[in-house]
């Protein structure tokens, strides 16, 4: 019954086509198309050196991926079976021929692309998955952008994997998959010339018309609410906005079938021709093309979600060193003149402007990111970022972990409290389990059950809503964001979790009230592996950060007491570090963290 309930609470949110789609995707296995590839398009403008990652060929086939090394010798090591499949997925992605001095791996790079061609025939192994597909068409693309020669037989190798694309996209999937395929289609489109490419770069372009608006949100912010792929999605942005301007004019003056690729590339891409008579001759907010709105507004967002040390926040599926990073995110767009708008805040009044609230109270800044729930609140030393959110898409959270109400604080440039991050898709299930759950964040738990319903890798059942928030300025240097969760009405009792942060000049107060029946509750907060805690009184605790600084804790109800637990900022990283568990013996939590 259990699992009956699970299984409808999960598959009643989706679309109806991730139902048939993900039957049609294991039901047509289409045959490649070996036809010789279509000509070269002539390039129009320059190809800006792009976001690059960490290299991670390390040596002559040798990678290095999620913290785990391996060598590719022989054919089947590209589909290894005892290697994880996003490990593999990884070396499938080519990223390493964009990567940090790739110029000086040149020699590699063109033997590992024969290599690849000789060792994974089409249509067999992981290579041949759509997303790796996509990745890996771009990369190569990119590479020849950058003015590097495609070894023999790599054009009609690229020219093959984008047929078989075309009949593999992931519509069961959605989400991000399907942009990297539309993505990929639009690169094959520019890159190559003739009918064939235009019905490429039509798809893709179509598919990014009807996903750009879906998957950002007004505030810039993705729609899977995960600080990692918003990195992701934001790069891919960046990259056809650049390849817009290698081949931009080629396409607008060159006979295409009628005007629908004119006219979608029009719609996404160039914008209007009109000027606005307001400042600098920059195209209004109405006439700049979506990609460019959307860059805008997801590098404003990017801030908003990223600590004082320069890294991502740790909500939902997110790790560092996957995306590339923040810093070099903003550098690219710089390099392509993508810049966020100004936000102009007065002290003590609300600006709303693009979905996103600012106010202030004296030294206190807060920013609402209103249509993704974020909250960033910023005091002297003091950043903190809360979690007053819908866990994603309903129709696609699998990213999604039971964060609900959680939050995470940096004090004098360090991290202090942390979300638990993300290690793996696969491999244990129940670390996976572990680490989507709700102990693993700063939040509480209730008859020790997880505020959504995560289960598998991917899957969430019933679902935690966001009620009733609350952000108001209290009196100068004071403000408080108030916010509860629907999330364990599900249980006996039908407890709700009302939470609130009060946010003071030296200061953060946080309060849980449980409204409701309840067994058990348990609050959590998970400290960085780099601070240390020592106890000084039953419920009285000082921090010590590596600076020097000391942070004093100071627990009001309830039993606390300090228990191991793992932190895990990258994929295949575990660090040890501390939790401070408080055992409610009502229906309140009250602790203080105080700072000079």
């Amino acid at each position: 019954m259990l699992n009956a309930s699970r299984y409808f609470h999960t598959l009643r949110h989706l679309r109806p086509v991730q139902l048939y789609g993900r039957l049609w995707y294991k039901l047509y296995h289409p045959k490649p198309d070996l036809s010789p590839p279509p000509a070269l398009r002539p390039l129009a403008g320059t190809w800006r050196a792009p976001a690059r990652k960490p290299y991670s060929l390390i040596a002559f086939q040798r990678f290095r991926f999620l913290n785990e090394e391996h060598d590719i010798l022989a054919a089947a090591d590209w589909n290894h079976i005892d290697w994880a499949k996003l490990w593999l997925y990884n070396l499938h992605y080519f990223d390493d021929l964009n990567a940090v001095n790739s110029d000086v791996r040149l020699d590699w790079h063109q033997s590992l692309i024969t290599c690849w061609i000789a060792e994974n025939h089409p249509v067999a192994g992981k290579g041949w998955e759509p997303y790796p597909i996509s990745l890996r068409i771009v990369n190569w693309i990119k590479w020849v952008l950058a003015g590097n020669e495609l070894p023999s037989g790599a054009l009609e190798s690229l020219a093959v994997q984008v047929r078989y694309l075309t009949r593999r996209m992931e519509y069961h999937l959605l989400g991000n998959h399907l942009f990297a395929n539309a993505k990929a289609l639009i690169f094959a489109g520019l890159f190559f010339d003739g009918k064939e490419a235009e019905i490429w770069l039509e798809k893709g372009l179509r598919i990014l018309a009807a996903e750009l608006p879906e998957q950002i949100l007004a505030d810039g912010g993705h729609f899977e609410l995960s600080p990692m792929y918003h990195s992701i999605i934001f790069e891919d942005l960046l990259d056809l906005i650049n390849l817009s301007r290698c081949y931009g004019s080629k396409i607008l003056d060159s006979s295409l079938r009628g005007n629908d690729i004119k006219d979608l590339w029009n719609a996404m891409i160039e914008g209007d021709e009109a000027k606005t008579e307001k400042g600098n001759n920059e195209l209004a907010e109405t006439e700049r093309a979506p990609m460019i709105r959307s860059a805008e507004r997801m590098l404003a967002w990017l801030r908003v979600m990223s600590h004082p040390d320069g890294q991502i926040a740790l909500f939902n599926d997110a790790a560092m060193e996957i995306a590339v990073h923040p810093a070099d995110l903003i550098e690219y767009a710089e390099r392509l003149a993508v810049r966020e708008d100004s936000v102009s805040q007065l002290e003590h009044s609300v600006i709303i402007k693009s979905g996103i609230e600012c106010l202030s109270s004296g030294s206190i800044k807060l920013t609402h990111l209103i249509n993704s729930g974020y909250i960033r609140v910023e005091n002297g030393p003091m950043t903190a970022i809360l979690d007053v959110a819908p866990i994603g898409p309903n129709y696609l959270p699998g990213h999604a972990h039971a964060d609900t109400l959680s939050f995470e604080l940096s004090l004098f440039g360090q991290r202090v409290l942390v979300n638990s991050g993300t290690s793996q898709y696969d491999g244990n299930d129940a670390e996976r389990q572990r680490q989507r759950g709700t102990a693993a964040h700063n939040t509480v738990t209730i008859n020790g059950q997880d505020s959504s319903e995560v289960w598998s890798v991917f899957r969430v059942a019933r679902r935690a809503r966001p009620l009733d928030l609350e952000i108001r300025e209290t009196s100068i240097e004071s403000i408080v964001v108030r916010c509860a969760h629907d999330g364990y009405r599900r249980l006996s009792g039908k407890p709700v979790h009302w939470r609130k942060w009060h946010f003071e000049n030296h200061s953060l107060t946080v309060y849980d009230v449980i409204e409701g029946r309840f067994t058990e509750v348990v609050g959590r907060f998970h400290f960085h592996p780099s601070i240390t805690l020592r106890t000084m009184d039953r419920n009285l605790f000082s921090i010590f950060l590596p600076g020097g600084e000391t942070i004093a804790c100071h627990v009001q109800t309830g039993a606390s007491r300090l228990v191991p637990s793992t932190y895990h900022p990258e994929f295949g990283l575990t660090c040890q570090n501390q939790c401070l568990e408080i055992q409610l013996n009502d229906n309140a939590l009250h602790i203080i963290f105080n700072w000079s």
